[in-house]
């Protein structure tokens, strides 16, 4: 079965936990930018993004989807979509358990889908106030990723137990700016295929619930499909209204 399936069920488990009661916290945010991109694909285009959190006593869930699009001569020169949910266990003040299942389509990574489906321990080592934390995670998991085209061997699929290690940082500037930096690679047991990503971001409130977000992100792949690019870059200027 392809792991977007599980991905999907995950998403939808998140989603039903998300039916918050009056001592929720619920927020959502939408996204809007222009992007320039390095690596597998040189252009500029348009992105969005929309993400759902939900965190009660026990419980910590988010939700993300986003999209980017590019043409050029009336032609497609850059196509991504991208799911991801993720739900803690909050089992004490600072410990938490996590499920997370992530599923991407970039039509010019070499590959038709990427997904994932990882659980494990997580740790806010630190935490100010209401905006400033810094946690780190690790866990094992599932990959299964469908190529476009077969390699040398003749396979069309890349699938492996992963081992997960990631590490995010926000850190209130002020209380209209906030900084961030989120890490993370899923290392292959089985075929070897290391993925990390970074994103660097800083966002400043501009008016009411409208911010400014500047990001650069980072996707490298240690093998990645031949004739690919390890390495993407992508540096956004977005605005970014929460609600």
């Amino acid at each position: 079965m392809e792991l977007r399936k599980a991905v999907a069920v995950a998403l939808i488990g998140a989603a039903s936990l998300a039916q918050a009661s009056d001592d929720d916290k619920v927020g959502a945010e939408f996204e809007l930018g222009v992007l320039m991109t390095s690596g597998n694909t040189e252009e500029t285009n348009f992105n969005s993004r929309f993400a759902i959190t939900q965190e009660s006593r026990r419980w910590r869930n988010s939700a993300e989807l986003s999209a980017r699009h590019t043409e050029a001569e009336d032609e497609t020169t850059a196509e991504q979509y991208r799911a991801e949910g993720e739900t803690n266990y909050k089992f004490d003040e600072r410990q938490y358990w996590f499920l997370r299942g992530s599923w991407e389509d970039d039509r010019f990574s070499g590959y038709a889908f990427e997904s994932s489906i990882t659980g494990g321990y997580g740790n806010r080592l630190w935490e100010s106030g209401k905006r400033s934390f810094w946690s780190v995670s690790t866990g094992l998991g599932y990959r299964y990723n469908r190529l476009d085209e077969p390699d040398d061997e003749g396979n069309e699929k890349e699938d492996s137990v992963i081992a997960r290690f990631a590490t995010q940082l926000d850190y209130a500037l002020s209380d209209r700016a906030l900084f961030r930096q989120k890490l993370s690679t899923e290392v292959g047991l089985e075929e070897n295929n290391t993925i990390s990503e970074s994103e660097t971001a800083l966002q400043a409130n501009v008016v009411g619930n409208l911010s400014m977000k500047t990001a650069f992100r980072v996707k490298h792949v240690s093998d990645p499909p031949e004739g690919k690019e390890r390495t993407d870059t992508e540096t956004a200027i977005t605005l970014l209204y929460t609600f």
